[in-house]
């Protein structure tokens, strides 16, 4: 077929149909067929990629779409092409004798009436309305032949939108915008031309007799997008001469919605094995790592036979590997990976990249190992918002270092490539003629129970169990009734133990079953106005750069000093703090909820490690150990972070403490959490629950509580004495230390690791190299006011230092003091009232005796001054009338 216009013409309006394309007035059958009839089909099959080759970038959906619609119109051969013809004939006389008829029946037809997507009369065929592209396909499918396809489609590219200013705004720099010179109008299409092409309903072939093709339904739900919408089935049938397929390797992405490697891996054309690989001998760094405990083994055998289902459903299925070292060194994760590559022939990995330093250091020896092999491997970024490996402290300094602050500073300073719009779950998954064989999942081991000595099994995640949907759904299910109710009373009120005002998410974010861009858009979609919310995934990726510069985050404390602290060694004690036996309401209410369920929110986690560590004196490590086994949601880097923080080592200082009583009157009121969890105090009233050993005996007896016999007492009874005994001992190694101390400021000095050294030195070469300088950079880092203060007296108790940093529930001391302030304000506003109320009494007394006539009484009633917002600004409405 010849071309229909100039090339210059039919070039101009091409690139006019793709901008409607990418507004979404377009859709991608009616785009092709506009290709055809302008170029033609030989024009057409040299020029077609070329023509979009904008979308990669752009919209990596859309060009996977109009690949695949390419691949299925001129993958036939000269007898289809006939018989694709003769259709066409037969539908041209046919649309020719229905327009006769239309003709007939009405004298004129509405003027501007053209296709369905596009204001252009060329866009789709004239035969009915259904484009060339929608006729081959359909012909093809009744014809029942299967053509593989050969080559790919283009090159693999991590999906990426330019202009996407998201987390700019809202996480204020832990992720920007990527440095595109296109304007902001170029970015605002891009960014709703995926969304567009996300929400459209797929499009599925239609008759050729049909008439005018319908229009694409857009959802106005946004949830709708998890159900599979907006997508069309990319890959191939099953076929013997199929290429080469491409290896999926699951690690902590076990989703199917926004999963970059996973939309990758369709993208290439080529069958698809979805694989997951247990080794836990990688999983662990040099030191004690504790990376996998018992509590994040059993959700991540729950999650991956969730994951197994999700993809069951859409065709495929995960293969399970097991990959223990053996003495010869063999089953390692790339010995493994190079035994399928020679199963399957594949000839491309992909996979999730991780950022804990042991595990990155495993994965570029895979990638470099496969690359020898003549096998291409790539790691996909998506576990974090921001690569931590790309956050530099160039243009912004190391001061304030440790901080969420200093951290967005960083990434505003230094912005990196955007993510772009979360991805929509596949529909389909093209699979393998023959699949390698892999273990059952129970296996792996990871859900294993021990068993008593007469055999039957301990099952002590059943209370996990019953607590969590641990499917990809149900992270979903989470976030959506979160972002319905309790993120509008997360801002104050996050750390209430009774009240669900948590999302309860991150043991999703953690195994990836919920991505956080995912999480974001969607609470941008929520209109979540919620800063503390939101800052929350800048913590997360501040932890996990932290620990790319300190490898040894986990168990070393960064600050040298503090490793000589006289730290308790009291087994007892840490005995009775693991299983929720401290006498403490509150802290073993934490504790048991931890045991039973497998997670507690944020502000309990402050009460029990400051517990732990102000009140107890154990060190960091141990808390940060059970942490890991005992909650799902155990993430090295997190845990890491918040532990050393919490036990003075480090990068910032907590400049609060967790009274275990005064912290439970603000998070527990009521009583209602301490209830739930240590049912034997039930009886007790709401104003001795937190402090039972104060509740007179009759009331004991009466709640049916016994010391020592159904619940313990208390362990340390001192607790003002414990806290000084810690600010002392903290004192006496700062000054023993003098050298990691800075004298201008008294603030520690932390060595500063190699990374940071390139940086600040202007050393750090562009391909990420480290420049070892040979020398020692002490950096002085946050310290706590109380600490600088107990230096200049150690034997000083903790109520004298004018810094007392403890927190008595949400109490800060600006909160201590405006209470005074309105407590003196009353106490001035009650000797006012006071005095006026005498001098009315003189006045009626002098008139009596005088035989003075009273005064008529005062109308006036009492009334709040102009700025008033509180109950001590109320004027008594007798003072106003009586003054003179």
């Amino acid at each position: 077929m010849p071309p229909a216009a100039g090339s210059e013409d039919a070039t101009g309006l091409l690139r006019k149909a793709l901008g409607e394309l990418l507004a979404g007035r377009e859709d991608p059958e009616g785009f092709f067929g506009t290709c055809v009839s302008l170029l033609g089909q030989e024009e057409t099959r040299a020029q077609f990629f070329s023509l979009i080759r904008p979308l990669t970038t752009l919209n990596t959906s859309l060009h996977s779409t109009l690949t695949s619609i390419y691949l299925q119109y001129f993958s036939v051969d000269e007898n289809d092409e006939l018989e694709i013809a003769m259709a066409l004939s037969l539908l041209e006389v046919k649309g020719q004798q229905q327009a006769t008829a239309s003709t007939e029946s009405r004298p004129a037809s509405p003027k501007g009436r053209q296709s369905q997507s596009t204001g252009h009369p060329r866009s789709v065929s004239q035969h009915g309305g259904t484009s060339y592209a929608q006729v081959a396909a359909g012909e093809k499918k009744s014809l029942n032949r299967e053509s593989p396809q050969t080559g790919t489609r283009g090159e693999f590219r991590p999906p990426q939108t330019s202009g996407d200013t998201l987390l700019q705004k809202d996480v204020k720099g832990a992720f920007t915008t990527s440095q595109n010179p296109c304007d902001s109008t170029v970015s605002l299409v891009s960014a709703s031309a995926h969304n567009t092409a996300r929400e459209a309903e797929p499009v599925v072939d239609r008759d050729s007799d049909r008439g005018e093709s319908e229009k694409l339904k857009r959802p106005k739900n946004r949830r709708q997008r998890r159900k599979g919408r907006g997508q069309h089935v990319v890959g191939l049938s099953r076929s013997p001469s199929a290429p080469p397929p491409v290896l999926l390797w699951f690690r902590r992405d076990l989703r199917l919605c926004d999963n970059p490697a996973l939309t990758g891996s369709l993208e290439l054309g080529v069958p698809v094995i979805p694989v997951f690989i247990w080794c836990p001998s990688e999983e662990e760094g040099s030191g004690v790592t504790v990376a996998v405990g018992g509590a994040s083994k059993y959700w991540l055998h729950q999650a991956l036979s969730c994951l197994c289902s999700s993809l069951e459903n859409i065709g495929s299925h995960l293969v399970f590997l097991k990959a223990d070292k053996d003495a010869q060194g063999d089953g390692s994760s790339l010995w493994t990976l190079r035994g399928l590559v020679k199963a399957t022939g594949a000839k491309t990995v992909l996979a999730s990249a991780l950022y804990e330093p042991w595990l990155k250091e495993r994965d570029d020896a895979v990638v470099s190992a496969l690359r020898r092999d003549g096998v291409e491997c790539r790691m996909v970024h998506s576990y974090c918002l921001r690569d931590p490996y790309s956050v530099s402290t160039e243009g912004v300094g190391l001061r304030g270092i440790g901080s969420v602050s200093h951290f967005m500073s960083c990434c505003q300073q230094n912005p990196s490539s955007g993510l772009g719009v979360p991805l929509d779950p596949p529909v389909s998954l093209p699979t393998p003629s023959h699949w390698p064989q892999g273990v059952p999942l129970e296996m792996l081991g990871l859900a294993r129970m021990p068993r008593r000595k007469d055999g039957t099994v301990i099952d002590w995640a059943a209370n996990i169990r019953s607590s969590w949907d641990f499917s990809e759904e149900g992270a979903h299910a989470r976030l959506e009734a979160f972002l319905h109710d309790g993120v509008y009373r997360y801002e104050k009120e996050s750390g209430r133990a009774d009240l669900p005002n948590t999302s309860c998410l991150s043991p999703y974010l953690h195994f990836g079953q919920l991505s956080p861009r995912w999480l974001l858009w969607d609470a941008k979609g929520a209109r979540c106005r919620s800063p503390k919310f939101q800052r929350k995934l800048a913590w997360r990726d501040l932890a996990y750069w932290q620990l790319t510069l300190f490898p040894d985050l986990p168990w070393e404390s960064l600050r040298p000093p503090y490793k000589a602290l006289r730290w308790s060694k009291e087994r007892g004690h840490l005995k009775a703090w693991q299983h929720g036996r401290t006498g403490y309401p509150l802290v073993d209410a934490a504790m048991r909820q931890l045991w039973l369920s497998g997670w507690m929110n944020n502000y309990m986690r402050h009460v029990v490690a400051s517990f732990l560590i102000a009140y107890l004196h154990l060190p960091w490590q141990e808390g940060y150990r059970w942490f890991q086994d005992t909650l799902v949601d155990a993430d090295v880097a997190i845990d890491a972070m918040m532990w050393q923080n919490g036990g003075m080592c480090g990068l910032d200082h907590w400049n609060f403490v967790m009274h275990p009583v005064d912290a439970a009157m603000t998070c527990d009121p009521n009583g209602s959490y301490v209830r739930k969890w240590c049912p034997e105090l039930a009886e007790l009233p709401d104003e001795l629950i937190h402090k039972p050993w104060q509740c007179p005996s009759s009331i004991l007896r009466r709640a049916g509580v016994a010391f020592g016999q159904n619940y313990p007492e208390r362990i340390v009874t001192d607790l003002e004495m414990r806290r000084s005994q810690s600010l002392q001992d903290v004192a006496l190694v700062r000054r023993e230390f003098k050298e990691f101390v800075d004298k201008r400021t008294g603030c520690d000095l932390v060595p500063l690791p190699p990374r940071l050294v390139s940086e600040a030195l202007g050393l750090w070469e562009s391909n990420g190299d480290v420049v070892n300088t040979g020398k020692q950079f002490l950096l002085p880092v946050i310290t706590r006011m109380e600490f600088k203060h107990q230096s200049d007296d150690p034997d000083a108790d903790a109520a004298s230092n004018p810094y007392n940093s403890v927190l008595r529930g949400y109490v800060s001391r600006k909160r201590d003091e405006t209470i005074a302030f309105l407590n003196e304000r009353d106490f001035t506003a009650s000797v006012m009232h006071e005095g006026a109320q005498r001098k009315e009494r003189s006045e009626s007394d002098y008139r009596r005796m005088e035989g003075i006539p009273q005064p008529p009484a005062p109308r006036g009633r009492a009334r709040r001054t102009p700025a008033a917002k509180d109950r001590f600004s109320i004027v008594p409405g007798g003072v106003v009338t009586s003054r003179r």
